[in-house]
C-alpha cells in the first residue's frame, strides 16, 4: 500500500511540475467555458438596421422608436430609395433593411392595414430568420398594445412560458455541454498521453519490474486525473453560477456523484486510447477526434439529435457525453433526482463497467 501511495504521490509530483500539462488541465477549460459562455451564442444584440420610411408620420416613428429600444436592433442608417438597398448591404454592417409605405398611418387608420417590408441579410440564414422574426414579433406587440381599447366579437388570447430557462439563454445550454466535453477530453486524452510517455520513453518496463501490480500501476496512473478532474467539475460549475448565473435547482451532491461516473468512463476511455497508442502523438490525435468531435456533434451539445438522419441518431446512442449532458440539464435546470434519470446513470454505469474491463484486459495483453 505505502508503494502505491508513493507511486501516486510521484504522479503528482509529475504533473504538476509540467506547466504543459497544467495549462491542458486548468487553462483551456476555463477558457472554453468563458469563450462558449460569452462569445458564441445564438441571441440578438444590437444588430445594425437601416430604415427607409416614406411616410414618415407619428404611426411609423413609434415603430421604429419601438424596434430599437428593444434592446436587439441599431439604427445606424436611414435611405431614402431603392438603389441605397444593396450597397448598404455590400458594406456588410447592415444587417436588416425596414421598409414603410407611403402614407402608412393614413392607410392603417382607413383601410385598417398597412405594409411594411423586411429585408434581411440572408448570408447567414439562421440570423436572417431570427432577426424578421423578431422584427415581426415587436410590430406585432405595438399593434396589439395600439388595439387594446377595440373591442371584438371574439377574442384568442394566447399566453407563453418557458419552463427551465424563462429568458432562453443559450448559456444554460452551453454549460452542460462544456462541461461534458471538457471532462471527456481532459480526462482521456490526459491519461492515455501519461501512459504512452511511460511506453513511449522506455519506462513501462521499469515500473512492471517494480513491487506493484499491473492494476496498481493502472490506478496509480489515472488517480491524480481523476482529483483533478474533479477540481476541473468544481471549477466549471462554479464558473457557470457566479459568472454565468446558472442554476442548480437539484442536489450538489447527486450532481457532483454523476459526475465523478462520467469522469471514471472518460478515464477508462483514456486507458483504453493508450493500449492502442504507440506514442503521445497518435494517442492526442485518437483523442481529439475519437472523442471531442462525436462530442460537438453528436452528443446533442449544440445539434438537435432528432433533427439528425436516423443513422446519425443511432451512433449518437453509442455516444457518452449524451447521456451526461441529459443529467446534468435535469439536475440543474430541473431539480430532479435519481428517479428521472436512473436510465441515463444506468447507461453511464454498464459503459464504465464495459470500458474498465476492457481496457484491463488490453493493458494486461499489451504489457505482456
Amino acid at each position: 500500500m505505502n508503494s502505491f501511495l508513493s507511486f501516486v504521490k510521484k504522479e503528482f509530483y509529475h504533473i504538476f511540475r509540467d506547466k504543459r500539462t497544467m495549462l491542458i488541465l486548468f487553462g483551456i477549460p476555463i477558457a472554453q467555458v468563458l469563450l462558449f459562455g460569452f462569445v458564441i451564442t445564438s441571441e440578438l444584440k444590437n444588430v445594425q438596421i437601416a430604415v427607409w420610411d416614406k411616410s414618415n408620420d407619428i404611426t411609423t416613428n413609434q415603430i421604429i422608436n419601438k424596434i430599437t429600444s428593444s434592446g436587439f436592433f441599431e439604427l445606424r442608417k436611414i435611405i431614402y430609395n431603392e438603389k441605397d438597398i444593396e450597397p448598404t448591404f455590400k458594406k456588410g454592417k447592415i444587417r436588416e433593411i425596414i421598409i414603410f409605405e407611403e402614407k402608412f398611418a393614413e392607410k392603417l387608420s382607413k383601410e385598417k392595414t398597412a405594409k411594411i417590408q423586411i429585408i434581411a441579410d440572408a448570408s447567414d440564414a439562421n440570423s436572417a430568420n431570427m432577426m424578421v422574426n423578431y422584427t415581426k414579433g415587436i410590430i406585432a406587440d405595438y399593434l396589439v398594445k395600439r388595439n387594446a381599447n377595440i373591442q371584438y366579437p371574439m377574442q384568442i388570447i394566447t399566453k407563453e412560458r418557458m419552463l427551465y430557462n424563462e429568458s432562453l439563454k443559450n448559456v444554460y445550454m452551453f454549460v452542460p455541454g462544456i462541461m461534458a466535453m471538457i471532462l471527456m477530453l481532459v480526462s482521456a486524452m490526459m491519461t492515455s498521453i501519461s501512459v504512452a510517455r511511460e511506453k513511449e520513453l522506455g519506462t513501462m518496463e521499469v515500473l512492471l519490474v517494480s513491487p506493484l501490480k499491473p492494476i496498481q500501476i493502472l490506478l496509480g496512473k489515472v488517480t491524480p486525473y481523476l482529483a483533478l478532474s474533479i477540481v476541473n467539475a468544481i471549477i466549471i460549475i462554479s464558473l457557470g453560477y457566479f459568472v454565468f448565473e446558472m442554476p442548480i435547482l437539484g442536489s450538489l451532491t447527486f450532481l457532483m456523484t454523476e459526475t465523478i461516473l462520467f469522469i471514471l468512463l472518460a478515464l477508462s476511455l483514456g486507458i483504453l486510447i493508450s493500449t492502442v497508442a504507440p506514442n503521445q502523438q497518435v494517442a492526442m490525435f485518437v483523442s481529439m477526434f475519437a472523442l471531442m468531435i462525436p462530442t460537438i456533434l453528436l452528443s446533442g451539445f449544440i445539434f438537435p439529435i432528432k433533427n439528425m438522419p436516423l443513422v446519425l441518431q443511432w451512433l449518437s446512442a453509442l455516444m457518452p457525453p449524451k447521456y451526461f449532458i441529459i443529467i446534468l440539464k435535469d439536475i440543474m435546470l430541473k431539480g430532479t433526482g435519481l428517479a428521472f434519470v436512473w436510465k441515463e446513470t444506468l447507461i453511464l454505469t454498464g459503459m464504465t463497467i464495459f470500458f474498465i474491463v476492457l481496457s484491463s484486459k488490453k493493458f494486461k495483453i499489451r504489457l505482456e
